[in-house]
């Protein structure tokens, strides 16, 4: 974990009793309305497990991501690499529901520490319940250059939505 002038963070799962949202801002209302207003719900009826990056002993949260489970079309995925899976009609996946920081700390990398933690949970997860790729649905134009630069590749017929391997990730990790 990062460290900046002495100062010591983590990322650890959402607790409304330990952790303040109310401050939160990244610039697009979506993203914090849901971090304020529906993520906590959506955590204890197990529909997405949010986490969020906060300081070492302090409580407000400076970026979130979820995961959740998820399932992509066998057919929407590139035919070299359909042709290699059971020809099952959906492979099971890990949904990177969303991903935000709060613009006081935006720029500084945050983003990117917030991904890869994500992409490990899910590689180490996916030990346990089995999951093909990580998706992500990309809310604009700088989120899907985001993703791209990480190695995420278009699922066909869906035009704002990305995927990477498991083996990719695994691969990326050694």
């Amino acid at each position: 974990m990062p460290k900046s002038d002495e100062l010591l963070y983590r990322i650890e799962p959402l607790d409304k009793s330990r952790h303040d949202c109310t401050n939160f801002s990244c610039s697009l209302e979506s993203l914090d309305h849901y971090l304020k207003g529906q993520a906590n719900q959506d955590r204890k009826r197990r529909i997405a497990a949010p986490f969020v990056l906060v300081e070492e002993g302090q409580g407000n949260v400076l970026g979130y991501y979820t995961l959740s489970a998820f399932s992509i079309h066998l057919e929407n995925l590139p035919a070299d690499l359909a042709r290699r899976l059971p020809h099952y009609p959906d492979v099971p996946a890990t949904l990177l529901g969303r991903l935000a920081i709060d613009r006081k700390c935006q720029g500084m990398g945050w983003g990117e520490l917030l991904l890869l933690d994500a992409l490990d949970r899910s590689w180490e997860q996916s030990h346990k319940v089995a999951s093909f790729a990580v998706v992500v649905d990309v809310i604009n134009e700088r989120a899907r250059n985001f993703y791209l630069h990480f190695g995420f590749q278009p699922i066909s017929g869906h035009l704002d939505r990305l995927f990477l391997t498991i083996k990719d990730i695994e691969e990326n990790l050694q």
